[in-house]
């Protein structure tokens, strides 16, 4: 019963950080900016002024699929916000632009988290096929079996934690590189930028304490004796 209270408590949190997300983003793609920049324009500025020459700004057709890669060096936004002058569309385009800052400047987080993506998709497979293996087999024995569990929520909530400051550090850069480079002319536009993007961060958040608590569920057993 338990289980199933933290399985549908984390789904509510995950639920209302996307809903936030997908408010903001709508209501602030609706309102352009006066700069007139897409976001396409507005990043590959960021990227010139930074020194940074070998990024790709690619556009792709899926709705907030916007990230930065920083193994192909490609920085992809997606049709509204590459081609939009909204609110929304320069502050994901430059945040995905902090992203390739950070990656220039060697920001250790960034770093330790594309060290960390392999181990993490391993033991997100672990946390989704282990318990159906453990419930149709029964070849893990109780122990085991929350040990296993408990490392692989352990590297996830990892992973998460990590993700934080690179998040939160993308946004602040966006900010700053918006406001100083004159694509936000007043306070009421940095403002809705400002909503779009501690919305998103939130996502995050929600990641991060999601996988938390999980790890705790299964570490806690372990700790004190208890078998579930």
């Amino acid at each position: 019963m338990t289980l199933l209270l933290i399985f549908l408590g984390t789904m509510v949190i995950a639920l209302l950080a996307q809903w936030q997300v997908r408010r903001m983003y709508t209501r602030y793609s609706k309102i352009p900016a006066m700069s007139g920049y897409t976001g396409a324009e507005a990043a590959h500025e960021i990227l010139r002024r930074a020194g940074i020459r070998d990024v790709e700004i690619v556009e792709h057709n899926e709705m907030l699929g916007d990230h930065y890669d920083p193994r192909h060096k490609r920085l992809v936004l997606s049709t509204d916000n590459y081609h939009g002058t909204s609110l929304a569309a320069l502050g994901v385009a430059a945040h995905e632009a902090g992203h390739a800052i950070q990656h220039k400047q060697a920001y250790a987080p960034l770093h330790w988290r594309m060290a960390a993506v392999h181990v993490t998709g391993f033991a997100n497979q672990i946390v989704t096929i282990l318990p159906l293996i453990g419930v149709i087999t029964g070849f893990l024995s109780t122990v085991t079996g929350l040990t296993v569990m408990a490392v692989a929520w352990g590297v996830i909530m990892a992973f998460n934690l990590i993700t934080l400051p690179v998040e939160f550090d993308a946004s602040r850069r966006a900010k700053m590189q918006l406001a100083e480079m004159g694509f936000l002319r007043d306070g009421t536009e940095m403002s809705g930028v400002a909503k779009v993007l501690n919305a998103a961060a939130l996502t995050y958040v929600a990641a991060f304490v999601t996988s938390l608590v999980y790890f705790l569920w299964y570490l806690l057993p372990l700790l004190t004796g208890q078998r579930r």
